[in-house]
C-alpha cells in the first residue's frame, strides 16, 4: 500500500519547509475578474467592459496537535506566524528605500502544487490546553494571494490528467541521486532524469533540505 502523501509549505529563499501535521480536509481557490458597466442617463443597461484579472486567492486550515509529547504546539504555529514577517534576505530588498516584504510560499500535496502566494490574513486558534496552560492543539486559517502568474490549478496541473506528473522530494542528509532514483523509479540508473529536470551539474553535491522535482515518478 502506498504511503499517504504529507502536505507541506515551501518557503521562498529557504531550504526547510513547514510540514502539515494533518493534511487539510478542504482547500478553496478563487479568482476574480473586474468588469465595469457605464451608466448613461435616459438609457437602459449598458455593455460591460473588461478591466482585467485580479490575483487568485487560496484558503486553507492547518491543524497542529502535540498532545502526544506534551510540548507547546507553538513550536509549530510559530513557524507559520513568521510567514507574515519581513525577510530582508529576499531579492529586491533595499533598506534605504524601505523596500522589503515577507516571503511567498507554495503549497505542495503529492502531485498538487499551488501558485506562488503571500499570506494576506492569518487566524490562529488554540483549542486545547494542558492543566498548566500549555497550548497543545491549534488551528491556523490561512488566506493566500497569488504572487505571480501561474497555471496552477489549471489544465496543466498534474491532478487534471497530464501524462507525466512531477512529484517533489526533499533531500535528506546522506541521500544521493541514485538512491532517490531507486526510490521513485525502482531503478538507480535513472538518476540522470532527475538531474536533468533540476539542472544539477554535480550529482554528488546535493544539499540536504533542498527540493527536487521527480519527473513521472511513482513510489
Amino acid at each position: 500500500m502506498p504511503l499517504t502523501e504529507k502536505a507541506f509549505l515551501e518557503i521562498e529563499g529557504r531550504a526547510d519547509t513547514i510540514p502539515c501535521m494533518f493534511n487539510p480536509a478542504e482547500l478553496t481557490v478563487s479568482r476574480t475578474n473586474s468588469w465595469r458597466a457605464d451608466s448613461i442617463g435616459g438609457q437602459g443597461v449598458g455593455q460591460v467592459r473588461y478591466l482585467g484579472a485580479q490575483s487568485g486567492e487560496m484558503r486553507l486550515t492547518l491543524h497542529f496537535d502535540t498532545t502526544d509529547t506534551g510540548q507547546s504546539v507553538g513550536q509549530h504555529t510559530g513557524k507559520v506566524l513568521k510567514l507574515m514577517d519581513v525577510d530582508s534576505s529576499l531579492p529586491g530588498t533595499d533598506a534605504q528605500s524601505n523596500n522589503a516584504r515577507p516571503p511567498y510560499v507554495v503549497f505542495h500535496w503529492g502531485n498538487l502544487h499551488s501558485f506562488k502566494a503571500v499570506v494576506t490574513d492569518l487566524t490562529l486558534r488554540f483549542t486545547y490546553f494542558s492543566s498548566t496552560g500549555v497550548p497543545l492543539r491549534a488551528e491556523v486559517d490561512l488566506s493566500l494571494r497569488q504572487f505571480a502568474p501561474s497555471d496552477a490549478f489549471g489544465p496543466q496541473n498534474p491532478t487534471s490528467g497530464t501524462p507525466n506528473p512531477h512529484r517533489v522530494h526533499r533531500v535528506q542528509p546522506g541521500e544521493t541521486l541514485d538512491r532517490i532514483s531507486a526510490k521513485y523509479y525502482g531503478d538507480s540508473t535513472r538518476w540522470r532524469q532527475i538531474a536533468g529536470a533540476n539542472a544539477i551539474a554535480d550529482p554528488l553535491a546535493l544539499r540536504p533540505g533542498s527540493l527536487l522535482s521527480i519527473p513521472g515518478g511513482t513510489e
